[in-house]
């Protein structure tokens, strides 16, 4: 029992290693422009009088996320001037992707959309643009910072940062807004703006992380001879190398990664104008979901890491996914209760654990599947097919709740992750996961 204790000690250690720590103020700065540009922002053009139906087909917004590949071997390959011979390639990158956001973010607290709903459109693009940059560059920093056996540490820990930045994101707004607003309970746009001026300032914690970090040790890739063989080295050998090194299972994994997190997503873009339909105030809102909400997303992702080290990627996996779903029928159930405080919490609290341990069981499994040599793009390839379909559907979402109420809707979301349970079954039978591998760094500092 003791040396049971003991070995189970020595596996959280691994969160006190620098490479670890480091991930957690930059999973802070890949997390805060998310919610940003989706949930809050609901909340936001809800309380200015703004439909759900739009709301719902603007959340369309988070497609770009969905299309990062097509410019992530950019991002591997093409130096930025000056910026990459003064801190290097994933580094000038960051850098870069973080100056858009600051800009997009300021613009966005510039305008009302309530008067102007066009231009916040235009800067939550912006918004987003820097916001899949950054992931594209922080992804290939964290794969090439550590080997694959410590990729779900890392993934917890990136997700610790990330979810602490979702309350600052999500609750700090709502508690800056309401602290400002003039009068409680109506619309005030300069207490939004005004919080979303503090949002901006508060990519400095990325900005600082990312000058005080060593780039990565990254293996060099041989020149190309010309303009051809660049395209090609670019644009085609990584997609290849995914193929080649998975033959007929690679649309396996694909299908699989494009639908896990259908259900999350898809019932995700109307939670916060769930909330505001259902009588919740900004405070309630803020201390339930984005505070203790969160807090029990970091709880599962900590145990989503652990029990990944402990039974492998897939069976973890397969739990995330079925919890998951489980949870939203919950909702369903919420739904139909009115302003019940106590039932929101034990729903949160059930949602956001589920979805903890679902998220750094696919962080690590996405991660396990890149080859070092193309890791931005294979990763960002990846994390875009997890986005689109989903991002697409949520769209909808809106004129769904319109047409066949709230509980229809949370009960639907559940049903549509059923064939993910399925995919994860047929990936676990044909061992897809350990089909290849390849080499990986240790972890480094």
């Amino acid at each position: 029992m003791l040396n049971s204790a003991q070995s189970w000690l020595k596996d959280f250690r691994v969160y006190l290693e620098w490479p670890c720590l480091r991930m957690l103020f930059l999973g802070f700065s890949a997390g805060l422009p998310l919610l940003l540009i989706l949930g809050t922002l609901s909340f936001w053009l809800r309380e200015a009088g703004i439909d759900r139906s739009t709301i719902g087909y603007l959340t369309w917004v988070g497609l770009i996320y969905a299309f990062k590949w097509m410019w992530a071997p950019l991002v591997d390959r093409l130096p930025i001037p000056l910026l990459t011979k003064l801190f290097g390639r994933r580094r000038s990158w960051l850098l870069f992707a973080q100056a858009l956001i600051v800009i997009g973010l300021i613009g966005m607290a510039s305008i009302d959309p309530k008067a102007q709903l066009t231009p916040i459109v235009w800067c939550a693009l912006l918004v987003a643009f820097g916001s899949a940059t950054q992931d594209i560059a922080l992804d290939a920093f964290r794969i090439e910072s550590a080997d694959s056996d410590h990729q779900a540490a890392l993934a917890a820990t990136y997700q610790t940062g990330y979810r602490l930045a979702l309350i600052w994101a999500g609750a700090g707004v709502l508690w800056l807004a309401a602290r400002v607003e003039t009068s409680a309970g109506t619309y005030d746009a300069s207490a939004w703006q005004f919080a979303y001026l503090c949002m901006a300032a508060s990519i400095g914690v990325g900005v600082v992380t990312t000058l005080f970090s060593k780039e990565p040790i990254r293996l060099e890739l041989a020149k190309a001879r010309n303009a051809k063989a660049w395209l090609h080295q670019t644009l085609i050998e990584p997609f290849a190398d995914f193929i080649k090194r998975y033959r007929w299972h690679a649309f396996l994994i694909l299908a699989l990664i494009a639908i896990y997190r259908i259900s999350d997503v898809v019932m995700g873009i109307m939670a916060n104008p769930f909330y505001v339909d259902m009588g919740y105030t900004k405070d309630e809102v803020a201390a339930v979901s984005k505070v203790f909400g969160v807090i029990m997303t970091l709880v599962g992702a900590f145990i989503g890491g652990v029990f990944t080290l402990r039974f492998g990627v897939m069976r973890i996996l397969f739990l995330g996914a079925a919890l998951s779903a489980i949870s939203n029928i919950l909702f369903a159930w919420l739904a139909t209760q009115g302003h019940n405080l106590n039932g929101l919490v034990w729903v949160i609290s059930a949602d956001n654990l589920s979805s903890g341990i679902a998220t750094a069981a696919f962080i690590a499994f996405l991660s396990s599947l890149t080859n070092i040599q193309y890791s931005a793009t294979q990763y960002a390839l990846f994390s875009s097919m997890m986005l689109l379909l989903p991002k697409w559907l949520a769209g909808f979402s809106g004129v769904f709740v319109d047409s066949f109420g709230y509980p229809t809707f949370f009960i639907g979301t559940a049903i549509i992750g059923a064939p993910v349970l399925i995919l994860i079954w047929c990936a676990m039978h044909f061992k897809v996961v350990e089909l290849k591998k390849h080499d990986a760094p240790l972890m480094t500092d």
